[in-house]
């Protein structure tokens, strides 16, 4: 047989589009980052093909239930890349993830993170994955594993998404749920950091519109808009871990469920929260959407109320609460740099004539709608 004339020193993978090398710089230059979010249930450090968690602390429950959860960033990681900052993608990859387990009550154990790229450029990685684990020690969770894998001709060479998933462990007795809520419980708004990673098709449906590039500066924020629109997820687990941790009295739990406000808006996610045959008017006069809700709508031509199933207009989380220990919860939460305040009570009487969003995402819930007129200034407690 001839002899190749291929050099023999060429590595075919390399040539189809797949630099193994600069995967493995990658992993050098986050190994540090990730290696903080571990304490001495994580064996096995960095780079195995599975992570390992030591269980044995479960043995502390009477009866432990796992909670587990998975989520992207979404487009929102296409402004990432087109002003090139990208160590901040990760803390909302945890924001998705993370506080999605903490709605039943759960403390997160775990988390793991899937990277597919067009192109490895290891730095690019490494900062990615560093606010991934930022956003993991911030919530007290491990990053104890995750994949970078390059799909060249599938992605773009500047292209990528990130993706997660978490396991956390709750107390079968103490999981927060419709089941616990009653009439007459207070709901509490917690304000959201902006956006989150949420609604962003439409935000960048809007820009594109305008002409607006993400390099410009935006006189609104004093930022350019890429900057202004890329402002983290603001994380909730350990903020309202200690606060069901302090507002439990015995076996009585003061508070009763949580929501976290993703996709759908304020009115679907709270539904799916609710007993069925319950309900809630949401008061729009609480408060005041923050600033880049508002510029958004004014740059699309859009009334705010046309966002509401979109966006979630500066809450990012309700907490429903028994009605006395709803001072308390809000007081508690401000000392975590939060600000709460009631934004409706949960009722049980006959449902008043309106549109209400009910059976959200499949869940046969109670029934919300969102009342009254935004606030035209900020409200004192969602500054």
């Amino acid at each position: 047989m001839a002899a190749s004339s291929r050099d023999a020193s060429a590595n075919p993978y390399t040539e189809a589009g797949v630099d193994t090398a600069a995967g493995d710089l990658a992993v050098e230059l986050m190994k540090s980052a990730v290696r903080r979010t571990h304490g001495p249930e994580v064996l096995g450090g960095v780079g195995g093909f599975a992570g390992l968690f030591d269980a044995s602390a479960l043995r502390a429950y009477r009866h432990p239930l796992l909670a587990t959860s998975t989520d992207g960033v979404g487009t929102k990681v296409a402004i990432a890349q087109a002003i090139d900052k990208h160590d901040t993608i990760g803390q909302d990859l945890v924001g998705m993830v993370v506080d999605d387990i903490v709605v039943v009550g759960a403390k997160p154990l775990f988390m793991t993170d899937y990277i597919a790229c067009g192109k490895v450029y290891p730095e690019r990685i490494a900062d990615i994955v560093r606010g991934i684990a930022a956003g993991c020690s911030a919530t007290g969770t491990a990053l104890v594993g995750g994949e970078t894998a390059e799909h060249p001709g599938l992605l773009g060479l500047n292209d990528y998404d990130v993706a997660g998933a978490a396991t956390g462990v709750v107390e079968a007795s103490r999981i927060l749920g419709a089941d616990r809520v009653q009439p007459g419980d207070v709901v509490l708004a917690l304000a959201s950091s902006g956006l989150h990673s949420n609604g962003y098709s439409l935000v960048r449906h809007i820009v594109s519109g305008a002409g607006v590039s993400y390099g410009d500066t935006a006189a609104d924020f004093g930022t350019t808009w890429g900057e202004a629109l890329l402002e983290p997820t603001r994380l909730y687990t350990s903020p309202l871990l200690r606060l069901i941790t302090e507002l439990a009295d015995g076996d009585r739990d003061g508070v009763h469920a949580l929501s976290h406000v993703t996709g759908g808006g304020i009115a679907a996610n709270l539904a799916r929260v609710l007993p069925r045959g319950t309900w809630v008017d949401v008061d729009r006069t609480t408060w005041s959407p923050p600033p880049v809700f508002r510029v958004l709508a004014d740059l699309g031509d859009l009334e705010l109320t046309a966002t509401e199933g979109t966006w979630n207009l500066g809450i990012g989380f309700l907490a429903v609460v028994s009605p006395e220990k709803a001072d308390a919860a809000a007081s508690a939460l401000a000392q975590d740099g939060i600000a709460a305040w009631q934004v409706g009570v949960v009722r049980a009487d006959a449902l008043p004539d309106g549109h209400f969003e009910q059976g959200a995402k499949g869940v046969d819930g109670g029934a919300v709608r969102l009342v009254g007129a935004y606030a035209d200034t900020t409200h004192n407690g969602a500054k």
